[in-house]
This record gives C-alpha cells, structure tokens and sequence, in this order.
C-alpha cells in the first residue's frame, strides 16, 4: 500500500437528496443541506450521485447538459466550497460530450474552489430488474477508462459513483494506490437498494480496511423514480457510523485516517496477493 495518512481526525457529511427535473431546484436544495452540514463542523461534504438533475429521459437531459466548461452549476458548488472552505465531493453531474452522449461526472472540490479530482463513472448501469423495470445508462452515457485517487489533507480518496461499486477490483486498485477512503454517490433503486446497499459497502469497507462516504437520493422522484436512500458512512472494521432514511437530509460521522492504517495492520489482505486457483 502506498500513500500517507495525517492523523487527525475531520467530520464528514452525507447530503441525501431527491433531485428532479428542475436543476436550479436541485441546486438549491443541495446548497441548503451542503450548508447545514457545514453548520455542523462538517469539512468534507458529499452529495448523491444525479445531484444536479434526475431527468424525465434521455432528451430531456441532454437538453439540461452541459460540457464541463460551461456547465452553470460548477460555478454555483465552486464558490460554496470556497465560501464555507470546506471539501466538497459533488457525486454526479450530467456532462455533455462530444458524441451526443454524457459522462457521469463526479468532482472533489478545494476549498479555495478549485476543482481537485474529476471521475466519470465507468460501470454503467444496464440491468433487467423484471416487473417492467429496465435501466440502460449505456444509452446516453458514455463510460469513464480511468480509477481516480484524489488526494486530499487527510490522505487518499478514490472516487466512484453507484453500480462501480459492484465492482471490488476498482477499489483494491484505489486502496493499493494509498485511499483510505471511498466516495460512493449514489442512486440505487430500491429492488437492488433493499437487497445489497448496505452488505456491499460494508464489504467494501472490510475489504480494503477503508472508509465509505456513500450520499444517496431517496424517495419517489417527479420522474416516476423511486430510490432507495440510507445514505451511510462505514468504517473500515465494516461498522456503520451513521446511515440516513429516505427523506433528504443529511448525516454526519467523525473520520479517523488512523484507524484505517490500524485495520489495515490488523487484517493484511491488501499486501496478500496469493492466489491459488488454476
């Protein structure tokens, strides 16, 4: 494992939204919640992933996208972030591409309003969930082709959005290159959120010996939508440490990068690379 960690602890903060079609709407309600939670000592704030917009289909989003240089609600997060000098890890904004498609793109923020780390998602999610419910992001969004590590004053943060976390090669890569800790923006819908939000990013946590700061939307959308919520901050023993509802709102937990360096000492998968099968 490479990378350092400071020892002092920071709180941070999950945003649980219910974004809609209205993006200056979406925006206001983040700010709100992103402002509580500075309100409450938070320094590393994140939001759920499709903060910005929760669109009707695929037209009416790329109608409401942007390319990142001219994307109006950057600006608006940008000088939040620098205006509460807080860490602020947007979980997904709907970024117009030159193929006709968009990136689902999340940024780590400065606390000057710089912007530290960009991802675009790159599993996407196309699933049959039976009953007429049928997702296929591969649509209108095009894939990411890199694992980002942000560093931050605390150490790494590997960024990811929703369905790469059924993915656990992704974050041993993060872990291995020195994250202690995870963001996981999120809409899941409630099928799959009911079965395994909550046992897959306990796993990944336990796994790597890593915090999971993992904001969600939650409830019925103007779309149709339902998303499942719990937000949750996990530790890296796999304990959660504090885990929303449905509603919007937010959560707050004390990190310790210290206790991800002990998990880590404790259980040695990381730097166990054997494999015994044929």
């Amino acid at each position: 494992m490479t990378g350092r960690f400071k020892a002092a602890p920071f709180k941070a903060a999950c945003v649980q939204l219910r974004s809609g079609e209205d993006v200056a709407a979406n925006i206001a309600d983040a700010e709100s919640l992103v402002r509580e939670a500075a309100g409450q000592g938070a320094v590393f704030i994140a939001t759920p992933e499709n903060t910005g917009l929760m669109a009707a289909d695929a037209g009416a989003k790329l109608a409401a996208s942007f390319p990142e240089a001219h994307d109006p609600t950057l600006p608006r997060f940008a000088a939040l972030a620098r205006e509460l000098g807080i860490w602020l890890a947007i979980g997904s904004l709907a970024i117009r591409l030159e193929d006709g498609k968009t990136a689902n793109r999340s940024f780590l923020l400065t606390p000057d309003g710089g912007i530290a780390a960009r991802y675009s998602k790159i599993h996407l999610f196309d699933v049959e969930l039976g009953a007429g419910e049928r997702y296929r992001e591969s649509d209108t969004v095009t894939p990411g082709d890199q694992a980002v590590l942000a560093q931050t004053p605390w150490g790494g943060i590997g960024l990811t959005v929703c369905y790469d976390l059924r993915f656990p090669a992704l974050y041993r890569r993060l872990a291995q290159k020195g994250a202690f800790a995870f963001t996981v923006p999120a809409a899941f819908t409630v099928p799959t959120g009911s079965a395994h939000w909550h046992v897959l990013l306990r796993a990944r946590a336990i796994e790597n010996g890593a915090f999971v700061i993992a904001p969600a939307q939650g409830g019925l959308h103007a779309n149709g939508r339902r998303t499942f919520g719990h937000s949750l901050i996990v530790g890296p023993w796999g304990d959660i440490l504090a885990e929303a509802e449905t509603e919007p709102g937010i959560i707050l937990a004390e990190i310790d990068p210290g206790a991800a360096v002990a998990a880590r000492r404790q259980i040695g998968s990381l730097a166990d690379r054997n494999f015994a099968g044929p």
